[in-house]
């Protein structure tokens, strides 16, 4: 199963499918579950130091047979190492717990604390060679804006949640418009309002032979979306791999699209009062 590649905005491309291993907190698991998948054709797998399972992924990363230069591996930097100095240190910190020399990815993993320290030091990682290409999640168009208009090195890429139920129609579009890739986080919206049963969902998979989870990840492809699928179950992990031998029609699209709820499944990243509640702890550390 050979899965396509993207171009990302710096030359570097990236597979348009990946494992995802956030909860995955069994260090024993998540090492199965990357080896899993990289043995059923996964070439980008992504983590980060907010998981705390960096080292079961360096570990399988470590233990597999394909070359470290056919992977694609993404870590982030957490919000209480956002700021110019402690993002050097988690930087390398990262690459320590993944026993990498580099990363092909990194994100910066929510948009608060130093932004602008944090980018520079992230900046300077890229240019000495440690990172091949930098990024940030859960950034909102504008957000992301902004962090361009500060900086010379533009993002290549936003991960942020995409799901039928909070399809973002016009944030995909305006992330794309500057050239930034969009990658989405909880395609399957962790099973929220019974998705993989879901009617309209169901009958558009029958008529493709396929699962509800398959219909969800090829309408995020036809979007020019990379995603990242969670599963620790290998036949699952199989199941999501096998959706580039078949196209939604356009119909099939627009259907999907009066599905969406046009709010988040989890929380509002910018609710000041859910701000501080998720974020605020790690918010202080800064000023430590």
């Amino acid at each position: 199963m050979q899965i396509p590649t993207i171009k990302l905005n710096n030359g570097v491309t990236m597979p348009q499918l990946g494992l995802g291993v956030y909860q995955i907190t069994d260090l024993n698991q998540c090492e199965q579950t990357v080896l899993t998948a990289i043995n059923a054709g996964y070439r980008l797998i992504d983590t980060a130091a907010a998981y705390h399972n960096e080292t079961a992924v360096g570990q399988a990363i470590k233990q597999t047979s394909v070359a470290r230069e056919q992977l694609f591996i993404t870590s982030k930097l957490w919000v209480a190492d956002a700021n110019y100095e402690r993002a050097k240190r988690a930087i390398n910190e990262s690459l320590e717990n993944l026993q990498l020399d580099y990363l092909d990815l990194y994100l910066m993993h929510q948009a608060y604390g130093d932004v602008a320290g944090a980018w520079r030091a992230m900046s300077e990682a890229y240019q000495e060679g440690k990172i091949r290409a930098l990024g940030v999640s859960n950034f909102f168009p504008d957000q992301l804006k902004n962090l361009e208009l500060m900086s010379n090195i533009q993002p290549v890429i936003d991960q942020i949640e995409v799901n039928p139920w909070y399809q973002r129609a016009s944030d995909v579009q305006a992330i794309q418009r500057e050239n930034v890739a969009v990658e989405a986080w909880a395609p399957f919206a962790e099973g929220q309002h019974e998705i993989f049963t879901n009617e309209t969902l169901v009958q558009i998979g029958q008529k493709y032979h396929k699962s509800v989870g398959q219909v969800i990840l090829r309408w995020l492809i036809q979007r020019g979306i990379v995603v990242l699928a969670k599963s620790v179950h290998q036949s699952r992990i199989e199941e999501n791999s096998a959706v580039f031998d078949f196209e939604l029609s356009d119909d099939d699209m627009q259907t999907i699209a009066t599905l969406d709820k046009g709010e988040s499944q989890f929380f509002d990243h910018r609710d000041p009062v859910t701000i501080e509640q998720i974020f605020g702890s790690s918010l202080a550390q800064l000023k430590e």
